[in-house]
């Protein structure tokens, strides 16, 4: 990916420990950081099928999962109904600016996000395995757009933020994209092997106390019963037990990014921002104060303990 992909390394780690570990990715950053692209690389590199979608507000929900066609048998002149599947039914599928789209067609990805299928007029259509979703946002542009439910939210693995490239990677850019042609990622995996290593990661090894640690630090999100001072000051509404369960699996798949068996503290810790940056919502008062989730989060990771510290 990184031959198409100029910068962002821990974007491209972050978004391969996701797909390892069987999640999906919400992508956050300004236009023209190479979103779109980086989603495609990743298709091209696993030789998965890759569908997007551009979510606007006129969009439907069978425009996503597909919809009946009326066929006639040309031979006994029997007219039947027949399910035409719709983008979502791929291996990568790109939302693009999912917050575009109205509630009732984010709520069309809930169910193959969550089930890996979807239901239509009472028929459930399985999706091929593996299913990944990345969906993108402008975190600037609000207008006309429709944040996403919480209970979708919290269907995300990781939050992915995409920031500017630095100045050097910026003038790489500028030049190769202003060449003629883009080269494709080379295919280094096949869609066995990828199925192999998502198999493993539910595998890899965490101690009791190091599972201990990341329930406390789920736990410690809620300002209900919280320790923490930042927490108790600007968190509103703290993360669910969804998020201790994907803590556990971005560390393990981290883990084996690293050419590790065993999750650390350091796997723990790293997954941290990405997976509660979207399921701890502050309140009024940090707002008002210019706190920010990672401020937030980085305070909690700062007091709350392992029990071998």
């Amino acid at each position: 990916m990184s031959t198409v992909i100029i910068g962002q390394d821990a974007v491209i780690e972050s978004l391969v420990i996701c797909l390892l570990a069987g999640g999906h990715a919400l992508v956050e950053g300004v236009p023209g950081l190479g979103k779109t692209l980086l989603v495609k690389s990743l298709a091209q590199a696993t030789e998965l099928t890759f569908q997007r979608v551009q979510f606007t507000p006129d969009l439907m929900p069978s425009d996503i999962i597909g919809t009946e066609i009326l066929e006639e048998n040309q031979a006994t002149r029997q007219r039947l109904f027949r399910f035409q599947p719709g983008p979502v039914f791929t291996q990568v599928l790109l939302a693009d600016e999912i917050n575009r789209a109205p509630p009732k067609t984010q709520s069309a990805l809930l169910e193959a996000m969550q089930e890996r299928a979807v239901t239509f007029a009472g028929v459930t259509h399985t999706l091929p395995k593996p299913f990944f979703v990345l969906a993108t946002q402008n975190p600037i542009e609000q207008a006309g757009t429709y944040p996403l439910p919480e209970a979708q939210l919290d269907r995300f693995l990781l939050r992915i933020d995409v920031g500017y490239p630095t100045e050097d990677e910026e003038m790489m850019m500028v030049s190769r994209t202003t060449h003629a042609g883009l080269l494709d990622a080379p295919r280094v995996m096949d869609v066995d092997s990828l199925l192999r290593l998502q198999k493993l990661v539910r595998d890899i090894e965490i101690g009791e106390h190091l599972l201990r640690y990341a329930t406390r630090l789920v736990r410690a999100t809620r300002p209900q019963e919280s320790r923490v001072a930042a927490v108790a000051k600007h968190v509103g509404w703290g993360a669910g037990p969804r998020a201790g369960q994907a803590l556990v699996l971005a560390a393990k798949a981290r883990a084996l990014m690293h050419k590790r068996l065993a999750v650390t503290r350091d796997d723990i810790g790293a997954m941290l921002l990405p997976v509660l940056a979207h399921r701890v919502l502050r309140n009024f008062e940090a707002e008002a104060d210019g706190v920010s989730i990672a401020d937030i989060l980085l305070a909690l990771r700062a007091d709350v303990k392992a029990d071998k510290d």
